[in-house]
């Protein structure tokens, strides 16, 4: 059967940041939204995510970008109506190397001048933090209380919900196959089902969005790396109630409110592929890597293990904008391992950019 149709605006990808950005839009006031999702909703990398969330960063744009983000967080139960599972446990910042100390205490002050309310913490100070941590090795911490973690089915699925009040068509089981363009602009999306003609199109598509940007001959320097995470039985409360994260130990590691523990890490070598399957090297590794740290998780049962795609770009900041050559075709992508953090802003000044110049934060 034949399928056809307009609308106003087609935003390829179901996640939280597709939510987000139709969400946003018809909030502003466009009225024929249609986002189209090959899978399920949230069934690609913002399912697959650690979810956390930061202001802790070592940039002044990711600084602002990260309190903006946790501001939103904050106030999204009131805002969509429904509860996306945040927790603001804060990150402990771990550093094992006194380089690392030193760039986290550099990060501190510029983040203290934006008005975030990040400290160096004492290892005893961080052991009533995470009272089961055992990181005598350490040289020295950060904390910022009001980081923590969100659920992000919970996030994706209150973005949607709204988004449907407001007149949002969700399509799923919709694969994008072009997208197309006439005289440098971009003319809709043609799809397993049909084509949709639309003067805009936005690619929302997470780790395939390099593939969807040259539908539309834009050629955009993101790849897609693999990374993994595993989820324990549930354990004690308390063990591990912020996140914890180090950039020279490679990991982050987190309780749940139900008690289980979430951890992972960067996988060696940064595969670039899209076999999203499961790896010993990795479940030994960060099992080692949780009973090092959390001596209490000794003996505790790995329940799940998965993989999800990163996004990357070669600065590691996302592109989010307008394409140079294809007049109506937007990207917000390439977030790097951190779009579920951003997505509540980053589909907030999207949809500002496509209405008309942004004028809610200055990056």
């Amino acid at each position: 059967m034949f399928w056809r149709r307009t609308a106003d605006v087609v935003v390829i990808g179901a996640g939280v940041q597709g939510c987000s950005i139709a969400y946003n839009l018809a909030k502003m006031g466009v009225k024929d939204i249609v986002v189209l999702e090959k899978g399920t909703i949230c069934s690609g990398s913002t399912g697959r995510c650690g979810a956390g969330i930061r202001a802790q960063w070592g940039t002044e744009m990711n600084c602002r970008f990260g309190l903006a983000a946790v501001e939103k967080f904050e106030q999204l139960h009131d805002e969509l109506g429904m509860d996306c599972g945040l927790n603001q446990s804060g990150y402990l910042m771990v550093a094992y190397k006194d380089s690392e100390f030193e760039q986290l205490q550099k990060s501190m002050k510029l983040q203290n001048s934006l008005g975030i309310n990040t400290r160096v913490v004492t290892y005893d100070e961080a052991k009533e933090i995470c009272p089961g941590l055992a990181a005598e090795d350490a040289v020295g911490f950060t904390f910022h209380e009001r980081d923590g973690h969100a659920d992000p089915f919970l996030t994706t699925f209150a973005y949607m919900e709204a988004a449907k009040r407001l007149g949002v068509e969700f399509l799923r089981f919709t694969e994008v196959t072009d997208v197309k363009t006439v005289a440098g602009r971009v003319a809709g999306v043609a799809t397993n089902r049909g084509d949709i003609d639309a003067p805009v199109v936005v690619n929302a598509a997470g780790g395939y969005s390099q593939f969807i940007a040259k539908m539309a001959g834009v050629e955009i320097p993101n790849l897609s790396e693999r990374h993994e995470i595993l989820i324990t039985e549930p354990v004690e409360p308390g063990v591990c109630p912020p996140m914890l994260m180090s950039f020279s130990g490679n990991y982050y590691i987190q309780q749940r409110p139900h008690g289980s523990i979430i951890g992972g890490c960067s996988p060696e070598g940064h595969p670039q592929d899209y076999d999203l399957g499961n790896s010993w090297d990795f479940l030994e590794m960060m099992s080692r890597t949780f009973v090092r740290l959390l001596p209490r998780t000794k003996g505790v049962r790995v329940v799940r293990q998965w993989s999800g795609l990163y996004n990357m770009t070669p600065d590691r900041q996302p592109v989010l904008c307008e394409a140079d050559n294809v007049k109506g075709f937007f990207l917000s992508c390439g977030y790097s391992g951190h779009g579920f953090m951003f997505g509540p802003i980053s589909g907030e000044l999207l949809a500002q950019l496509i209405l008309g110049p942004p004028s809610w934060i200055v990056l």
